[in-house]
């Protein structure tokens, strides 16, 4: 019993929440979109799945709004100038700065802060329950990192 903890343990972090295949973006990073919520325009500074589905970071003048993507148009242009994050949506990494456990991680989200890309990695497993007959997980368990924290496999 204590082996198959230890390879669910393991295994956890390679199993992406979205299933066997990333569902596609309909917002492209980086991409102009309209905010129909706010009415004006900005461009997509981040994504990351939370609750099933992508969720948008919007850079709108000097803030940034999140949001799904009922609430955007995209324009299919990119903005100029920025330069691309390093590593990719549902890429596996090696997470450095985990010495406790496998190492090993999906990108589960992208975002540009100041000048610089962080990415979404789970930081530690989740706590298993049941709750009406079925398994749910509970606590926050990602962490935004930067690329010199991880590394490509």
């Amino acid at each position: 019993m204590t082996q198959l903890i230890n390879t669910l343990e393991n295994c956890w972090y390679l199993s992406p929440p979205w299933g066997k295949q990333m569902p596609p973006l309909t917002i492209n990073l980086l991409e102009r979109v309209y905010v129909t919520t706010s009415n004006s325009f900005g461009y997509c500074c981040g994504v990351e799945w939370l609750q099933d589905d992508w969720n948008y970071a919007v850079a709108l003048d000097n803030e940034v709004v999140y949001t799904s993507v009922n609430q955007l148009i995209g324009t299919g242009k990119l903005q100029p100038a920025i330069d691309k994050p390093v590593f990719a949506l549902g890429k596996k990494v090696v997470f450095r700065c985990n010495r406790d456990i496998s190492k090993l991680r999906i990108v589960q989200g992208i975002h540009q802060i100041e000048d610089f890309w962080t990415y979404t990695v789970e930081w530690v497993s989740p706590e298993l329950c049941e709750c009406d007959g079925k398994l749910i997980t509970s606590g926050d368990r990602r962490a935004w990192v930067t690329d010199t924290d991880l590394a490509r496999v």
